[in-house]
């Protein structure tokens, strides 16, 4: 796999100061999140040394631009680390919800890589920070159908391309928390005369858990004040999670003969602090078990679709995984909803 972010990377003092932000509760509300740094793209200053209030063609703009750049360079690091080259791919799937684009990440990415043209793609627009496991779903389909061809899933999220900087607590909370970041993930199914073992984990079974009563608490919508697409995160959202999430799991686990005791591995979406903290108590998981989503969330705070590979990136290259292990990856967002997948190694 491969991750990239762009080369700016501000602490919340940073972007505060930058902005000129001094009212103390929505200092507050940026310093005491858990989130030390984010890699952001911001504009440039005006007339008065701040940054310039961004149109929306203007942070579409941005959502092509960073995201294509960003996109790429974690394509190249995954086949760099697999030891593919572009012409293996034979499907790819983007998954966005930083911007609207048609054609889609996925056609600018075969075009600007230069990828075969007769790869097969997807792309994944609008379902939100859960949509990195409902598209590996579909890309672990594909590759099961496909044995030893290579498909790849990468999340490309601009956040900085999707905010409305308005001074209220509902807009801090969020201008707070999401960085901008991509991930790129390999898979495939094993071929005929390729059943050698991989170090990479199996992708074994997925489940969702829509909570529907909550279908509002999670919105990316239109904001006729502003002129522009704004992001609404209802306060009730870590306890609606935390409410949910032991059903989540053991929907996931019915039939396999596992409990949550026996999974050695967590790799969770960094949501937030409070989010973060819901699941743990809930699950009774102890703060090794997430420090992988806790320390991608101190680093870059919340990379929607992405988050969770970020966090599987830093438990890969730690190498506790050992072969009988299990591991459960989970991301959650607009729906509501809790998406889960098993792993094995």
């Amino acid at each position: 796999m491969g991750t990239a972010v762009p080369p700016a990377s501000y602490t919340q003092k940073d972007v505060l100061d930058t902005f000129g932000i001094t009212d103390q509760r929505i200092r507050s509300i940026f310093l005491r999140g858990a989130i030390e740094r984010r890699n952001l793209t911001l504009p440039p200053p005006g007339p008065d040394g701040r940054p310039a209030a961004e149109t929306q063609s203007e942070l579409l703009r941005k959502h092509t631009e960073t995201g294509l750049r960003m996109g790429r360079e974690a394509t190249e690091r995954c086949l760099k680390d697999i030891g593919a080259a572009l012409a293996d791919i034979r499907y790819l799937c983007c998954v966005t919800s930083t911007g609207f684009l048609t054609p889609g990440f996925s056609a600018l990415l075969i075009k600007d890589l230069g990828i075969e043209q007769s790869c097969q793609r997807l792309d994944v627009v609008g379902m939100g920070c859960n949509a990195g496991l409902n598209a590996l779903n579909a890309v672990s389909g594909w590759a099961a159908g496909h044995p030893g061809e290579l498909a790849l899933m990468v999340c490309i999220e601009a956040c900085s391309a999707a905010y409305v900087f308005d001074g209220t607590l509902r807009s801090s909370v969020v201008n707070s928390l999401f960085g901008d970041g991509s991930a790129a993930v390999a898979v495939r199914a094993p071929g005929r005369g390729r059943e050698q073992r991989s170090p990479a984990p199996a992708l074994l079974r997925f489940s969702s858990h829509i909570i529907s009563e909550a279908v509002d608490a999670m919105r990316y919508d239109w904001d006729e004040s502003h002129g522009k697409f704004s992001f609404y995160l209802d306060p009730e959202v870590p306890y609606v999670v935390g409410a949910n999430v032991e059903t989540a799991v053991q929907r996931l686990l019915e039939g396999t003969g596992l409990r949550t005791g026996d999974i050695a591995h967590w790799v969770v979406h960094s949501g937030g602090k409070k989010v973060i903290d819901s699941i743990r108590v809930n699950l009774g998981l102890s703060r090794h078990d997430v420090r992988h989503t806790t320390g991608v969330l101190r680093d870059h705070g919340n990379l929607s679709s992405g988050s969770f590979l970020f966090s599987y990136e830093r438990l890969r290259d730690e190498r506790a995984a050992v072969p009988g292990d299990f591991g459960v990856l989970m991301t959650m967002g607009p729906g509501s909803t809790i998406e889960t997948a098993l792993v094995g190694w």
